[in-house]
């Protein structure tokens, strides 16, 4: 266990208490690799926290989330008759399944008379769900216990939602996704009859940005000049102090998700980090003796080789240093909570 996410449980759980009391109704999402901190530690969480109901995303994270939380699930991918009709956890009453078209909805009733739903609105997203004229009717048709909409990520979602509401007057409880504090006060307001129920995940499990750090060990420090080779591509590298730090690709190092590059200055770091990583200077995210040296070549599946400049003073074998990480692409080897 030499790459781990450790995590102040006081301050963590504070940090929770205080977003959860600031959003009344949130709906604590639990997906994928939990956050980085483990989906059953969310669940864990979460009943802690005296929620009513998680959201996960696929029907795969179905089972743990019913065995680890004992409230409701909702389930924010849209019920497929074609790929999840006979998985056995379809059945269960605990389950909200999302629904898009008459079409899934008869055939989970057929297999499943009971099972609860809510309506997805085909928002400016347009990733899945029912257009907002039709809606009312399948809400209707399904007794569906709501209705669910994805908005994009940002602000200015007020008017959109409220469009869906005015076509669908008969559903009072509504869950959304991306809808700001703010927005949620708002629609509070303009519509009080109503209950606004936010899904929120990243901003509610990193409430407390300081409250959690993954930590690596270093594994080896050797001195080198300019121009030794190593690693498996046998890469030249600048004088220094060659450092093995646990931590690779198996853990998400260097591994991440694709960038929008929406601005102009985010569009300059891309072309930046590209000439730098075509150069073989890509910056590491471990941090020793406190800076941020470069790889000596891209990392291996459970360690890392990088290379600290000369004059800077190495580790020791057996410390710790922290790792910058984007914790929804981070597998830790393990999660420590203090």
């Amino acid at each position: 266990m030499s790459f781990v996410l450790h995590v102040d449980g006081e301050r963590w759980r504070a940090g929770h208490d205080r977003f959860v009391a600031d959003h009344p109704g949130v709906v604590p999402v639990i997906k994928g690799n939990g956050y980085g901190f483990g989906r059953d530690l969310l669940c864990a969480e979460s009943t802690r926290m005296g929620v009513p109901m998680v959201a996960v995303g696929t029907y795969a994270e179905v089972p743990s989330a019913l065995a680890e939380f004992g409230g409701d699930v909702l389930v924010m991918e849209p019920f497929r008759a074609a790929i999840h009709s006979g998985q056995p956890q379809v059945a269960d009453r605990r389950l909200i399944h999302t629904v898009t078209n008459h079409a899934d909805v008869s055939s989970l009733r057929g297999g499943f008379g009971d099972a609860r739903v809510v309506v997805e609105g085909l928002t400016s997203m347009n990733r899945f769900g029912a257009p907002a004229a039709d809606v009312a009717e399948l809400a209707g048709s399904a007794d569906a216990v709501g209705v669910t909409l994805h908005l994009p990520l940002g602000t200015g979602h007020v008017e959109e939602i409220a469009g869906f509401i005015a076509a669908v007057p008969g559903v009072l409880t509504w869950f959304v996704s991306h809808v700001s504090a703010a927005e949620l006060g708002t629609l509070a307001k303009r519509f009080p009859e109503h209950e606004f129920r936010p899904r929120i995940g990243t901003d509610l499990w990193y409430a407390d940005k300081g409250s959690y750090e993954v930590r690596a060990h270093v594994l080896d420090v050797r001195p080198v000049s300019k121009g030794t080779r190593v690693g498996y591509r046998q890469r030249a590298v600048a004088a220094g102090h060659l450092v093995v730090v646990s931590g690779g690709t198996s853990h998400g190092v260097a591994m991440e998700s694709p960038s929008s590059a929406a601005t102009a200055r985010s569009r300059a770091i891309a072309v930046t980090e590209g000439v730098l990583e075509a150069a073989h200077r890509v910056r590491s995210p471990f941090t020793v003796s406190g800076v941020m040296p470069r790889f000596a070549e891209p990392p291996h599946m459970q360690c890392s080789l990088i290379v600290l400049p000369e004059g800077v003073t190495p580790p020791q074998v057996g410390d710790e240093v922290t790792v910058r990480m984007r914790l929804t692409t981070t597998t830790p080897d393990a999660v420590v909570v203090s």
